[in-house]
């Protein structure tokens, strides 16, 4: 099929309005918070040596931490305050999603606006100064009146730096929650539609472009005192963030919002509950591309109300048990944990989604290995790679005593990318999924947990606090439990790595209902 022809990019334009709309939203918010910050400092500090140097010096120390490090490390933190307020004030607020990704862009915004106001202050002529001091100007007179129209050039190419970094950065908040361009690029990368990536990479840059250059008109304007260019610049920012409220205006409410992890599975399974929910009556929406420990927060906190979990990933990723039980025993256990905290367990899928080691079947035939016992020997000379994740589970370390094994090297990578990898001998070893489909379309071989280091991974419904009596929601989707078997998971897995539009998530969610719905 033609790039250019495909039908996915009408589906990219149909997000284009929401998408780009919480885009510009988070960054005006952000930009205009770091000037509220960055301006009055820079002012107060241009003739005090030291504060200057430790201004500089903090918001440069700021710019070394990658920007998703940045965004991520504000929602522990907006988490534990949200908590602190409501137990000693009485109130709370989201710390997911708008709050963390607003607070750490405005830290992103301040060096460029920082060093600029602070240059152009300095190179104000002094004889300029002794002017002004000379006709019986205050110190304060001499700042509005004298220093900063004559700096301002040189503070907006400061803004205009800043601009571009928080709209670039910006779709790096898409793992906490907030909508933004990187949605495309994050579900695109995880279900390979390179037609979402392209298009939130393009959608991206072309808006930093746009604001960049209304930018420079006002700066332009203000340097030659040509107040046409400068209104001129003015108003289309202004146009440009009211087209993106429209939308948000007129859309009505979200209704009920499905979560959804950072993998291909994740986005086929909101896609299909977001469907069912649809096709009672109820508006739903997905909010995908969640890390583990987010969504599960977001769900107790009420900012999503649906998504499904898996009880290994909850019993040792969340609460920490370091004791492997019998599926019905951690799967009861489970439910009264969760219900300590009014979340509702409302039932199973019918598949388990477990973490496996996965080797090429040939490979691990000429080697004579079936287990991870077999492994251990010679694990040694080889290399592992897994997600994000997976190293800094408690599985991998329940793995590791259990079997005793030390690899080569251990890396990190995209899930799909890691079985192309294990399959053309870049990695000898890789910690898998025992629903992914590319086990089968890469023939490769699950390796058996003898000892049962890893514990059962059933996917499970999870329902917020505030939904907890919700029977309509309740009623839509227990037709899906107990329905989704580990072949038609594998199945629907893999059409979604396709590179066609039958392979979106909400194509696969529609034929996999098609699938079950019947049975």
């Amino acid at each position: 099929m033609n790039l250019l022809s495909d039908p996915r990019w009408g589906e990219a334009l149909a997000h284009l309005p929401d998408y780009l709309g919480n885009h510009v939203r988070v960054s005006v918010a952000a930009l205009a918070l770091g000037l509220v910050i960055s301006l009055p400092l820079a002012i107060i500090a241009r003739n005090r040596p030291v504060l200057r140097t430790t201004l500089l010096g903090l918001a440069s120390i700021v710019q070394t931490v990658p920007g998703l490090a940045l965004l991520a490390l504000f929602y522990p933190l907006l988490l534990a305050l949200a908590a602190l307020t409501a137990a000693w004030l009485g109130f709370s607020f989201s710390a997911f999603g708008f709050l963390p990704a607003v607070l750490a862009l405005a830290l992103y915004s301040m060096l460029p606006v920082l060093r600029n106001t602070i240059t152009g202050l300095s190179g104000v002529d002094p004889a300029v100064l002794e002017a002004a001091q000379g006709v019986g100007m205050t110190p304060r007179q001499s700042l509005i009146m004298v220093e900063l129209p004559l700096a301002l050039p040189v503070m907006m190419a400061g803004i205009r730096t800043a601009a571009v970094w928080v709209i670039g950065t910006a779709t790096l908040s898409t793992p906490i929650g907030q909508t933004s361009l990187g949605n495309y690029i994050f579900a695109g990368l995880q279900t390979q539609n390179w037609v979402f990536v392209l298009f939130g990479c393009f959608a991206a840059a072309v808006l930093a472009l746009v604001v960049d250059q209304l930018l420079a008109l006002i700066e332009n304007g203000l340097r030659n005192r040509g107040r046409i260019r400068t209104a001129l610049g003015g108003l289309g920012i202004a146009a440009l963030i009211a087209a993106t409220l429209v939308p948000a205006i007129a859309r009505p409410h979200a209704g009920i919002v499905v979560g959804a992890k950072t993998f291909t599975e994740q986005y086929v399974l909101s896609a299909l509950i977001a469907q069912r929910l649809q096709a009672a009556g109820l508006p739903a929406t997905t909010r995908a591309g969640l890390g583990s420990n987010v969504i599960f927060d977001a769900l107790t906190a009420g900012d999503i109300d649906v998504y499904v979990d898996y009880s290994g990933t909850l019993w040792a990723n969340q609460f920490h048990h370091t004791d492997i039980k019998p599926r019905a025993e951690l799967l009861g256990e489970l439910q009264m944990t969760l219900a300590k905290q009014d979340i509702t367990l409302l039932g199973e899928l019918g598949f388990e989604n477990a973490y496996t080691l996965v080797m090429p079947r040939k490979r691990a035939e000429e080697l004579d290995i079936h287990s991870i016992a077999d492994l251990a020997s010679r694990a040694a000379t080889m290399s592992i790679a897994g997600d994000y994740e997976f190293f800094s589970r408690p599985e991998w370390a329940g793995i590791q005593k259990a079997y005793g094994l030390t690899f080569r090297a251990q890396r990190q990578m995209q899930p799909d990318f890691m079985y192309a990898a294990v399959a053309s001998g870049e990695v000898d070893v890789i910690a898998g999924y025992t629903s992914d489909g590319l086990i089968a379309k890469y023939d490769l071989v699950t390796l058996a947990d003898n000892r049962h280091a890893i514990p059962p991974y059933d996917a499970i419904v999870l329902l917020s606090p505030k939904r907890r009596d919700d029977e309509a929601l309740k009623a839509a989707l227990r037709p899906l439990l107990g329905k989704i078997g580990i072949a038609e998971m594998r199945e629907a897995n893999l059409r979604a790595s396709g590179n066609d539009a039958s392979s979106s998530p909400d194509a696969v969610a529609r034929w996999l209902w098609d699938k079950i719905g019947s049975h």
